[in-house]
């Protein structure tokens, strides 16, 4: 379904956002591996936290929705039953990821399949280091659909990450809660660390390198669940306001978890003018209010430890940097070409349709020039973040833009349209 957008004059008023996709993931993880009764509140309603649902309907948990929150009763950690059909992961890279490290660990045969873009997206990073832990798993040229045979037990094992990784990262960590000996996990580079917060892993930090643990001791527990507000879905209304004259914006009881909030970094010190207050924390995760108001930016140089914990956000950021001063340039961001499409060819055709100059890089792009076309005609390559990156780009316009396929926001933010008519003169 094409979309079309007229220029905005101002953004006004507050938003608030359903649960955060990453932590909502976790949350009915946790809930479906735990025995008794669940309670999570605000989950995320998008299209990929329905996967990981139907995914552990198949393993055995039951849901049950009560107004605003979803009621679990989980499994158990010894009666998982083998699922009836193939558990299909849709679009979700992270049901699909973590899931693995439940089901490398189990007493039958299973197998996960996903849609034609997540069947392209490569699963060697999981089966090596769980094939390190005994898992049996046969697979299609290291993609889906992969399929796990029955084993006895999970082996621990010491794992130092290849690639800064929190799907990866988890699904090890959540195989070696299947045995009574700590498996660790070593990364050099932080990644995002909601596992660890959720499970309360014990962790140590030596020479700048983080080593997790997880047992069958951390073994997740039934609980209440309280998730605050996807802080990526707000990115995008945080670039809008910042880009617009006269603009106003609060965004109240977001997540503000340290390793997603470094594109707020970027922003300030590109000069954005951001005030962040925390409220609190719950189940380890710090939330609060944003306010932001119009700014006039300048790109910076982006280190490059911080790309891991700016991935998702590095399309949005993008379009700040286009309308900032100076030229945008990001490196080191090569996980950008194995997400939903290959974000990175993807914004560069995007960009260079605009008359800007484009240099597009193995790990990378850089862009210069002003924009030169002020209406926009921009391919969404069915991903969700490219779609909502140009719908607001195409805001910004002088004669607006429209994108090819408007259907695809839901796989992260179902109400995307109607908070940017909730906030603006559209």
């Amino acid at each position: 379904m094409k979309l079309s957008f007229d220029k905005i004059t101002s953004v006004k008023g507050e938003l608030t956002f359903k649960g955060d996709k990453s932590i909502s993931h976790r949350a009915v993880f946790f809930s479906s591996m735990a025995e008794g009764i669940s309670t999570i509140f605000n989950l995320s309603g998008c299209e990929d936290v329905n996967s990981t649902i139907n995914a552990f309907e198949l393993l055995g948990a039951k849901f049950n929705y009560e107004d605003n929150k979803l009621i679990v009763k989980g499994i158990g950690k010894n009666n998982f039953i083998q699922p009836v059909k193939d558990i299909y992961c849709g679009n979700s890279g992270t049901t699909a990821r973590l899931i693995s490290g439940i089901l490398a660990s189990q007493k039958f045969q299973s197998t996960i399949t996903g849609d034609d873009s997540l069947s392209l997206r490569p699963m060697r990073r999981i089966i090596e280091p769980l094939e390190k832990m005994g898992a049996k798993i046969s697979h299609n040229n290291f993609k889906l659909p992969i399929t796990f045979s029955p084993i006895e037990e999970i082996r621990p094992i010491r794992y130092e990450l290849k690639i800064p990784s929190a799907q990866v990262k988890s699904a090890i960590l959540i195989a070696g809660l299947f045995n009574d000996d700590f498996t660790e996990v070593i990364e050099t580079v932080p990644s995002r660390d909601h596992t660890e917060r959720m499970l309360n892993l014990d962790f140590k930090v030596q020479n700048g390198r983080k080593r997790i643990f997880s047992s069958s001791r951390n073994y997740p527990c039934n609980n209440e669940y309280s998730i605050p507000g996807d802080i990526s879905s707000a990115s995008f209304f945080i670039v809008l306001a910042i880009l617009s004259d006269n603009s106003n914006l609060l965004i109240k009881n977001i997540s503000l978890n340290p390793t997603r909030i470094a594109f707020i970094d970027i922003l300030k010190q590109m000069g954005a003018d951001i005030l962040i207050e925390e409220i609190g924390v719950s189940n380890g995760e710090p939330f609060g209010n944003i306010k932001v108001s119009s700014s006039r930016l300048k790109n910076i140089e982006i280190p490059s430890f911080l790309i891991p914990n700016l991935i998702d956000e590095i399309p949005i950021l993008s379009v700040a940097g286009v309308f900032a001063e100076g030229d945008f340039c990001i490196s080191n961001a090569t996980e950008l070409r194995f997400k939903e499409t290959d974000r990175i060819s993807a914004l560069c055709k995007n960009y260079a349709s605009m008359g800007l100059s484009v240099d597009e890089f193995e790990d990378g792009f850089s862009i210069s020039g002003k924009v030169k076309n002020q209406y926009g005609v921009f391919k969404t390559f069915n991903d969700h973040r490219i779609a909502m990156t140009f719908s607001i780009f195409s805001m910004l316009l002088d004669r607006g833009g429209e994108i090819d396929n408007a259907e695809c926001t839901k796989v992260s933010n179902p109400d995307f349209f109607d908070q940017i008519r909730l906030i603006t003169n559209i």
